[in-house]
Order: structure tokens, then sequence, then C-alpha cells
């Protein structure tokens, strides 16, 4: 396998460790969950979603361990501007901020909270399963970009972080880099639904959820592959990423850095483990690789 050297990173703005990035929405919920990813090897961490309103999240179950991947309904649970304390111990690392809101004036007041303790932000503009936030206005190029607009403002880097739920991904892509995104985060999670056939009922209590883990790398690939073709500004691949070898593929489809979540499930220490396979004293430098499959 393509082995990496370990060299300075600097991802969209953001001056990372390496090149694994914890996903938004995993082990993102405190301060001190965050520290000990870092300790464990990620090059940076994205915090859980934050909206301009303190959310419960959908009612339960609202994660379910599928054979292939997990599959979960949230709903954006988050303390809102509370957590702006939260992050008070983290100030200098590499902690990208996830926000969320329902239109560009809200993304720019929550954005406006962290603009002095957050590297980064990353626009959730892409999860399925919460009412009014996520891919529900993701999927419109004209709010995206004017989302995208909004947070810039704050002259911070700005990642967009798309759905894969479109006709054409790429259009979506290029609305963010045309708002101004320093980079585009693709993909979050695939809508989804399984039935419990002994219930009889759908088995998430929001019935329908958002799919991660290996079930979606295949997609996630193939939307990195389609970005990197018709955008010019860097790509984060995440979906499904759970070794060394998916890291180097999802950056010869055109990915400087990859977002790491549902593996963690499995592995807790997947970003030590995955930075131990992926990088060696003799290996190459990640530019001679990055988009090397489009020919």
């Amino acid at each position: 396998m393509i082995r990496l050297s370990r060299e300075s990173v600097h991802l969209a703005g953001v001056p990372a460790r390496n090149h694994l990035v914890l996903a938004a929405g995993v082990l993102g919920t405190c301060a001190s969950s965050l520290s000990r990813v870092l300790h464990q090897g990620a090059g940076a961490v994205v915090t859980k979603s934050i909206g301009p309103e303190p959310r419960y999240g959908h009612a339960g179950p609202c994660v379910v361990v599928l054979e292939d991947g997990v599959m979960n309904a949230m709903g954006l649970p988050n303390p809102s501007r509370d957590f702006v304390e939260e992050l008070s111990t983290l100030v200098n690392e590499p902690v990208i901020v996830s926000i969320f809101g329902g239109n560009p004036e809200e993304f720019h007041e929550v954005a406006g909270w962290f603009a002095e303790k957050a590297q980064a932000f990353e626009l959730n503009v892409s999860c399925p399963h919460a009412a009014g936030f996520g891919a529900q206005i993701g999927t419109n190029p004209d709010v995206v970009k004017a989302c995208t607009e909004a947070v810039k403002e704050w002259k911070k880097p700005v990642w967009v972080k798309l759905t894969p739920n479109v006709t054409d991904i790429t259009v979506i892509g290029k609305a963010a880099e045309e708002g101004g995104a320093d980079a585009i985060v693709a993909i979050n999670t695939v809508r989804a639904m399984r039935i419990s056939t002994g219930l009889r009922r759908p088995v998430l209590g929001n019935k329908f959820g958002g799919l991660s883990g290996k079930a979606v790398f295949p997609i996630a690939v193939r939307c990195v592959y389609e970005l990197y073709e018709a955008c010019s500004i860097p790509i984060i691949g995440c979906g499904g990423i759970s070794c060394a070898e998916d890291v180097i593929e999802m950056m010869m489809a055109g990915a400087e850095g990859v977002e790491i979540g549902s593996a963690v499930v499995q592995d807790p220490e997947i970003f030590r483990h995955i930075g131990e396979e992926l990088y060696a004293p003799d290996g190459i430098s990640a530019r001679e690789i990055v988009g090397c499959a489009h020919v």
C-alpha cells in the first residue's frame, strides 16, 4: 500500500496535525472528548452541529448499528450558545465548529458566537432528518451560496458539508465555491430506512434517518471524484472511511484530507490505528496522489 510522509498539513486554512479529521456529530459533544480524539491521533476535530436555538432532537431510538454501517436520526440536538464556553479549553487547537441554521441570517449569528474560538466553520447544509435545516436548505444552490457568504463575513475558513441526496452534487458544490467556501466536505449521510419485522414498525423513532459507514463509501468516492472535476477548491472526503487504504483511495479521487465518523463505533482508537498504517518515514507526499485517478 502507498504510505504518506508526515509533512506539514494545512487543510483549507486549518493547520492540522495530519490528514485525518473527526467528523461532525461523533464524539464532538464536549471539550474533553474532542481533546481525547486529538490525543489519540486525529489531525483535527469537528464539533457536534450547533444551531440558533437549543434542541432536544428526535425521540428514540435515534441510532441503529447495522451489519454494514450506522443509521441515525438524532434531529440535531445541541445546547446552542451555551456550547461557546465548552470550547474555552480548546483555544488554538485544530477545532472546526459545525453550525446550522434555517437561513443565512441564522448561520451568520451562530458563527459569530464562535468567531474567536474556532479555527474554521463547517456548514451543515446536509443533515437529512431535521425539518427546516440541513438538506432541506442544502439542496438549493442559491441558499447554499447565501449561507456561505454570510459566514465568510467572519473572516474564518469555511467548509461546506454537502448532501449526496441530490440529482447533481456538483451544482451544490459550485454554489458553495461561488459563495466563498474554502473547502467542500463530501458527503453527509444517505437518506435511509429499516423496518423491524418483529415489531412491524420502523426501527428509528423518526422513521427515516441517515446511513453512514462502509455501505456509503463507494457513494462518497463517486461524489468526491465528480466534485474534483467540477470545482477548484479543496475537498475533504467523508463517508465510510475505516482504514488507511480507504484514505488513499479517497485522496486519489480528489480529497486533500478525510473525515472519519462511524468507524469510531467499532474502534475508538481508529485515528491512531489508521495513522500507524498510513504514515511512514519513507512515505510520499500526499500531493503526489491527490486526484491522480483523474485521466
